[in-house]
């Protein structure tokens, strides 16, 4: 299966040929105006489909509010800004997205979402956030973004940088299937055409790997299986807390004799 695996994935390079050229010379930055229409239609069936698993994933938010009593979230890779309706009232969000073509529909799913309130959207990779402070969020997201950031274990730093001490990570991710699959044959011999109509999406990462790893000090994960295309059925769910700093102790002082 391995040969028949790498000859088939080959051939499907050899196809892309076409496309291979056009990201070379720069065109297809094109095509990411017209991703963000596209996406603006799938995130709703995507939704439909998962709805019971975001709204499982976003359960235990509430937890996670400052001593305040706000709860601020900041979303990696918000693109049409599909989560907004399973986030807890009066939550503070802000969005980052590196496609600034998503704006427009991220305006509008924050006018059908007006139980939440919105800070600010900053086009940036999920590698490079400096515009967002240290420790300054109570809660960060993704939903299908690991796979298309180009550094997993960069972007999970700056996750655990601007998470508060005490705030979680939540996410909700497609990794790649188990290797004695069909499924796993197809992402690997589609993953080159995937590449491009995915706008960077990855099928082939086996993205708990990364998450296990990190220095966050509770990680819950499980791996399941989401109602969608067989492709992208393989998924992670959960999220991870980072650890509340110990402030140490002041100095016992001596007792005067």
């Amino acid at each position: 299966m391995s040969f028949l695996m790498r000859f088939c994935t080959c051939v499907v390079n050899v196809l892309c040929l076409p496309l291979h050229l056009i990201y070379a010379v720069g065109l297809y930055a094109l095509y990411k105006r017209f991703f963000t229409c596209f996406m603006y239609r799938v995130a709703v069936l995507v939704n439909q489909r998962i709805y019971s698993k975001k709204k499982e994933l976003f359960l235990n938010l509430p937890e996670f509010k400052n001593p305040d009593g706000q709860l601020t979230i900041l979303e990696i890779g918000c693109g049409t800004g599909a989560n907004f309706e399973f986030y807890p009232p009066g939550s503070k969000v802000i969005c980052t997205d590196p496609n600034p073509h998503f704006e427009k529909y991220l305006e509008k799913n924050m006018g059908e979402n007006d139980h939440l309130k919105y800070d600010r959207f900053i086009v940036t990779c999920g590698e490079d956030m400096r515009s967002v402070e240290d420790e300054s969020v109570d809660a960060v997201v993704t939903t299908h973004v690991l796979c298309s950031v180009r550094n997993i274990k960069q972007t999970l730093r700056e996750v655990h940088r601007i998470l508060r001490p005490g705030g979680a990570y939540f996410f909700l991710e497609h990794v790649v299937a188990d290797a004695s699959t069909w499924t796993y044959f197809f992402q690997h011999v589609l993953q080159p055409a995937w590449y491009y109509f995915g706008d960077g999406c990855e099928l082939t990462r086996d993205t708990w790997k990364y998450l296990e790893a990190a220095p966050f000090s509770e990680l819950k994960l499980r791996h399941i299986e989401a109602p969608i295309i067989s492709l992208v059925k393989p998924h992670i769910i959960g999220y991870a807390v980072k650890k509340t700093e110990l402030r140490s102790k002041p100095p016992s002082q001596p007792v005067d004799e």
